[in-house]
């Protein structure tokens, strides 16, 4: 049963009276509505369907360039769901509250699938693969939840992939911790990407983004939350739960200052594996770009190619939107670099140093 006083946790989502499918972005709001980004559409064919419709993809991978397309449609014809932030100070895509036809909550779907016995056989893969990590991790399938198009129902059992969601601070580093173990063990049937199916991510990252292939390689060797299970592409993305929520919309205000390229090192990556992911840094470089009149404290990216990537002590290189941050809470000031802005236009990054 759904908990009505759960709030919109990332990686839910939200339909609306129009049909569309909307992917709710990390877990603060503003009170009257929802941060969210346009992912499936009704159409007239699509590889995509349930029994009332055909879905086509709008946000076709998860870059920038992607997210503004999806911008320029909204804009044009359903303006209702662009609004200008003024805590970010900048244009964003949400949901009113008003227009949320219905709310689906990854941990709710996944537990319909584990009490039936009439599954697809994605949906068997997807429950063997659940119960297979609640095993080895000792986490309860109950903090697990299922996202993309199995928990819309219009996942597609010949090419769909499994996107799962952890829930908890606690749960999530335990889940990185056992995967990273048994996915070392040859004889798991989790695999690391490997061959092939690793060329080919590794290529399409330097196409999408601004990376070399040697950064691409580097980056996959720390994703513990991208794998295969019995020939199937599995993904894990962790979310806070509502307990875990210190900040609310607006505690923070932020303001643009250009861009920025700077050199850092990593003293806290404890938030990097949550949306936004967030690196704490230190003995800060700049290459260029102005001089910030205080620290630069922390880089936060909404991708999630950069989540759980750099280790505390590691050195990066980012280049991203310099942001002022005025944190009422604590009436204190200070910078940020904030990758993966629409300023940016996906020319932005973070890579290793070294």
């Amino acid at each position: 049963m759904q908990n009505p006083s759960r709030g919109f946790r990332d990686r839910d989502f939200l339909q609306t009276p129009e049909g569309f499918f909307f992917c709710v972005v990390g877990p603060t709001h503003p009170f009257d509505r929802v941060i969210a980004y346009v992912k499936y559409v009704p159409a007239k064919t699509g590889k995509w369907q349930d029994e009332r419709a055909n879905y086509e993809r709008v946000m076709r991978d998860y870059t920038i360039p992607s997210l503004l397309e999806t911008f320029r449609l909204l804009r044009t014809k359903y303006p209702q769901y662009v609004f200008h932030s003024d805590i970010f100070s900048i244009d964003m895509t949400a949901v009113p509250l008003n227009l949320v036809k219905q709310h689906f909550q990854p941990e709710h779907k996944l537990d319909e699938l584990l009490k039936t016995t009439k599954r697809d056989l994605l949906q068997e893969k997807l429950v063997k693969l659940v119960n297979f990590l609640s095993e080895k991790s000792s986490i309860p399938a109950s903090g697990f939840g299922v996202t993309g198009s199995i928990l819309l129902g219009i996942h597609n059992p010949k090419f769909s992939d499994i996107d799962l969601t952890i829930y908890g601070q606690r749960n999530s580093q335990k889940l990185k911790e056992t995967i990273n173990r048994i996915a070392a063990n040859s004889d798991s049937p989790i695999k690391r990407f490997a061959g092939t199916l690793l060329e080919d991510w590794c290529r399409k990252k330097t196409r999408r983004y601004p990376l070399t292939l040697q950064d691409a390689k580097r980056i996959i060797e720390r994703k513990w939350n991208l794998g295969v299970f019995e020939g199937t592409l599995f993904s894990v993305h962790p979310a806070k739960v509502e307990s875990e929520i210190a900040e609310k919309y607006g505690d923070k205000v932020y303001r643009p200052e250009g861009e920025v390229t700077i050199k850092a090192t990593v003293i806290d990556n404890g938030e990097s594996m949550f949306l936004p992911c967030v690196y704490r840094i230190g003995d800060v470089k700049i290459i260029d770009g102005k001089q910030p009149r205080t620290e630069i404290e922390e880089v936060v990216s909404y991708e999630s190619l950069y989540d759980s990537m750099a280790e505390t002590g590691e050195e990066i290189l980012v280049k991203g939107k310099l942001e002022h941050v005025h944190d009422h809470r604590k009436s204190r000031n200070y910078y940020r670099v904030l990758v993966g802005s629409p300023e940016g236009k996906g020319k932005e990054y973070i890579k290793f140093a070294k």
